[in-house]
């Protein structure tokens, strides 16, 4: 029996979400699967031990790219960092978990409960000055079976546009946060410290950028 305090998380059966074909890396065309993933049938709060370990389920994760004048949001995630297997590794995503608290996400405004999910995360990690903000569009998912924080994980990418560089972090575990170029985070030192859902956002950025952003069907 888990643990009545032990953290839930939200989650999908991988073969439900994978039903319109498995895919590796970025996917831009993602409308299938996002629909899969709003669906209020097909959303579960799982301990986070069982969904850690389990790969039968991906954890829903909101992967947020900031960007001001065509430069990312950088940053190196520390040793109080929550997910152990990405401490030390450079990251240009921001968000996390989606846990029961963030109101239901599997609700008929289920994306709007979403959003307000993603806007607490970000609020966790970043503070920026009202209105810095222009705008928020999905783009795309991410999927990395190659390494196994990937196979219980799903990203959902989002871009936000801000109209300044001024943002704070808030969190003792984001390490030395930047605005960086394309070409500086191509460069061999930065690309390699990248974890793998930074490296496919890096690899495809032009592409994400010109995406108009996914609307439910």
């Amino acid at each position: 029996m888990p643990r009545s305090n032990e953290e839930r998380v939200l989650a999908v059966e991988a073969a439900g979400l994978f039903a319109a074909g498995r895919f590796q890396g970025c996917r831009l065309d993602a409308g299938d699967y996002l629909d899969y993933l709003f669906d209020p049938r097909n959303g579960h709060y799982l301990e986070r031990g069982r969904a850690e370990t389990d790969p039968a389920w991906k954890q829903v994760i909101p992967y947020v790219l900031l960007t001001h004048q065509g430069r990312l949001l950088a940053y190196e995630r520390g040793q109080g960092a929550g997910e152990a297997r990405l401490r030390a590794q450079a990251s240009v995503g921001w968000g996390g978990h989606i846990r029961p608290e963030d109101a239901s996400l599997f609700a008929p405004a289920g994306l709007a409960s979403y959003r307000r999910a993603v806007e607490r995360e970000l609020a966790e990690e970043l503070a920026w000055p009202e209105g810095a903000r222009l705008s928020d569009r999905i783009v795309a998912l991410l999927n990395d079976d190659s390494v196994a924080v990937g196979q219980v994980h799903i990203g959902i990418v989002h871009i936000w546009e801000m109209s300044g560089a001024q943002v704070e972090k808030r969190e003792r575990q984001i390490v030395a946060p930047r605005w960086l170029a394309l070409e500086q985070l191509r460069r061999p030192a930065m690309y390699q410290r990248l974890e793998t859902w930074s490296r496919f956002c890096v690899d495809h950025w032009p592409d994400l950028q010109r995406q108009p952003g996914w609307q439910p069907g």
